[in-house]
């Protein structure tokens, strides 16, 4: 196992966290105008057709090999499909902070599953910085006073379950790495993962264009373009260059982007808890960098 730590992944990886953190904000805003389902399903197939239109327009290859399409399905099932469906549910029983919150224990369950799965060592150095990273989050969600109520509770138990199959989904493209070019690869996952999300939002949810303001759409082509053409592609990439509990780690960044651009966007609080997040999150991968 190549345990190296790649300048290259890194950047990608820091590309990724920054645009999916501020895509948590934008969903909570599109959410409030368009049903969860159609809002992230629609915008991924959207995505995945770009992407697609991206690589045919540099000349690369959409053409996937036999042996590859059923790990490349069980990816965008486990990456996307699952991911995309129980987040946008979750925010409609959880505020848009406790589902980043709950989601992104995701780096726990990913370390810990690579262990056995990957043969990936779980170092001290590793551990503390997986403490102070879970650290950062257990402060965020403090500071925003999550409720434990019942009525929360199937919005905590969809963000695991998206948490822990997103782990897996992480794992499994390590272990099997798809053999296609980055494009190719974001496409049809993307694609594959996205469609039945947004037909279920068809039948489901039947959701129309007219309830949508110009702030709606603008947010809609982010999702689109920022967290699928974007940070997807690029989390792709961070997976092929680093290890993947250091991948995960970098990950709690996501949470902590969130809120602060949503106090800044959305006029969210912002006070000792989240900086305390900032700081103890940033600290564990940086720390997991050096490890």
């Amino acid at each position: 196992m190549n345990n190296k730590i790649s300048a290259s992944g890194l950047a990608f990886l820091l590309v990724t966290s920054i645009g999916w953190g501020v895509n948590w904000p934008i969903m909570k805003y599109v959410l409030a105008q368009w049903p969860p389902l159609s809002a992230r399903g629609w915008t991924g197939v959207a995505g995945a057709v770009a992407l697609a239109l991206y690589a045919f327009a540099r000349g690369i290859s959409l053409r996937v090999p036999r042996d590859q399409w059923l790990w490349l399905v069980i990816s965008a099932v486990l990456n996307v499909s699952l991911w995309m469906a129980v987040m946008g549910y979750a925010l409609v029983f959880v505020t848009a902070s406790e589902g980043a919150v709950i989601a992104y224990t995701m780096p726990v369950w990913t370390a810990l599953l690579a262990w056995p799965l990957l043969g990936e060592r779980l170092t001290w150095t590793r551990v503390i910085a997986l403490a102070m990273a879970f650290a950062g989050l257990v402060s965020l969600l403090g500071g925003n006073e999550m409720s434990a109520g019942i009525a929360k509770l199937p919005g905590v138990l969809l963000a695991l379950g998206g948490a822990i199959g997103f782990a897996l989904g992480t794992i499994l493209l390590k272990k099997r790495p798809l053999r296609l070019p980055g494009a190719t690869a974001a496409a049809w996952q993307i694609g594959i993962g996205c469609a039945p999300v947004a037909l279920a939002g068809l039948i489901f949810e039947r959701p129309e264009a007219s309830t949508l303001t110009s702030g709606g759409w603008a947010a809609l082509a982010y999702m689109t373009f920022g967290q699928f053409c974007i940070a997807y592609v690029c989390w792709f990439a961070a997976l092929e260059r680093l290890p993947v509990s250091i991948a995960a780690i970098g990950t709690t960044l996501v949470p902590v982007i969130g809120v602060l651009v949503s106090a800044v966007a959305l006029h969210e609080p912002l006070g000792p808890a989240q900086i305390a997040a900032l700081l103890l999150t940033v600290g564990g991968v940086a720390l997991a960098a050096r490890s």
